[in-house]
Parts: C-alpha cells; sequence; structure tokens
C-alpha cells in the first residue's frame, strides 16, 4: 500500500469512528432524558374555545397528551380536533353528553360511546382506541359496551383537580406525584391548567419523566 492510500485508509477510518462516536453519544441523551418512565397526561371535555391556545402551550413546551373529548364537541368543532391531531396529540372518547353511564340502560351508553366514535372518525380524529367515562363512574355494562367498540376504559391514577379551581400550583405539584407508568386527569378548559404547562414540563423534566402515550392493551403510559 503506498502511503498516500494508507492516510485514505486512515482518514476513513477516524471520520467512521467519530460517526458512531456522535451516534452512539446522541441515542443515549433520549434515554436519559425518559430515564424515570413515562407518564399520561389527558385533558377531558374538549374540544372548547380554550384549545388552541392548550395545544399552543403543549407543542411549545414539548408535551403530547391524550385528548378525552366529548363526542358533541367534536361534531360542532371539526377542525379543533384535526388541530389535535396536527399538534401530534391523542384522540380519544369521553361520551357523547356527559352523562352518568351507569344510570343509563345499555341502549343508551351504547349511543353515547358509539356517536362519540363516528363524530371524531368524522372530524378526522381517526378511530379511538381508549374510552374514559364521565366521572370515571362505570360498571360492567359500561366496560362491556365500551368493549364492544373496541375501546380500553381509561381511569386516572392522580386528580388534579384542576376542575374544582385547583389553583395553578397546585396543578403542578399533582404533575409531581405521577410516577412511571401513571395517568392523571386534567381538563381542557381550566385557565390554571393552560397556565400551568410550562411548569408541568419542567416538573417532568427534573424528574426525568417523559409525556408518553396510553397503552390500550395496560392502561398506561409507555413511550410514544
Amino acid at each position: 500500500m503506498t502511503p498516500k492510500r494508507a492516510l485514505t485508509v486512515l482518514a476513513a477510518a477516524a471520520a467512521l469512528t467519530a460517526t458512531a462516536t456522535t451516534t452512539s453519544s446522541a441515542a443515549p441523551v433520549r434515554a436519559a432524558a425518559c430515564g424515570a418512565g413515562y407518564v399520561g397526561l389527558t385533558f377531558d371535555d374538549g374540544p372548547s374555545g380554550n384549545t388552541t391556545k392548550l395545544l399552543d402551550a403543549l407543542r411549545q413546551n414539548g408535551l403530547r397528551a391524550t385528548m378525552f373529548n366529548q363526542g358533541q364537541y367534536a361534531a360542532a368543532n371539526p377542525s379543533l380536533v384535526r388541530a389535535q391531531v396536527t399538534a401530534g396529540m391523542w384522540v380519544a372518547n369521553h361520551s357523547y353528553t356527559h352523562p352518568h353511564l351507569t344510570r343509563l340502560s345499555q341502549a343508551q351508553i351504547d349511543s353515547e360511546i358509539s356517536r362519540t366514535q363516528q363524530a371524531i372518525a368524522n372530524a378526522g380524529g381517526g378511530t379511538p382506541k381508549l374510552f374514559r367515562p364521565p366521572y370515571g363512574e362505570t360498571n360492567a355494562t359500561v366496560k362491556s359496551v365500551a368493549a364492544r367498540y373496541g375501546l380500553t376504559e381509561i381511569i386516572w391514577h392522580v386528580d388534579s383537580q384542576d376542575w374544582n379551581g385547583a389553583s395553578t400550583d397546585a396543578i403542578v405539584q399533582s404533575v409531581a406525584r405521577l410516577t412511571n407508568g401513571q395517568i392523571i386527569l386534567m381538563h381542557d378548559w381550566p385557565a390554571n391548567t393552560l397556565a400551568a404547562i410550562p411548569r408541568i414540563a419542567q416538573t417532568l423534566a427534573s424528574r426525568g419523566l417523559c409525556a408518553g402515550t396510553i397503552s390500550p392493551q395496560t392502561g398506561r403510559a409507555v413511550a410514544p
């Protein structure tokens, strides 16, 4: 091998080593950022007049969430459902009119769930795989009807109490209680929840947690 050829080979080897080093060092950064696991951020009752601001805040802070939409609002605001998808969120079923499902007949429960599936699909939100019963109220009939539509029932591990006037500080403190795989209940409409988004992102990052998707198989938060 000529000296010139040897130098060329050495240079190529050095370049490959540098590339490998860069690639191997970049991969653990993501793993380290989510080293403590994933949690599920969920927002009920949308889409609403607040949805656009909420989506902007989530995107600006690098967060993804599951949006449990009411069918009546999805039907009335299809562009907002599409905006949820465009923003990288996952769209799920939260009944059509938010009734106490356990007080309804099987046929009425079926109507609440099926019409919401259709409204979300018609709006461009895809076919939901997750269902949250209003108020977290469920029974065997509600579960069986949801299962008939291929839906996994999702409740929550932590209630932010944002629906009950919780302060921004209290909402952030609720997020701080989450551990790997757990899900927090929040809502689309409270001003304090919107204000909490940047601090929610900071809180999760400081604890090595990332916002994940919710697995239909396990009902827990996992990597997207």
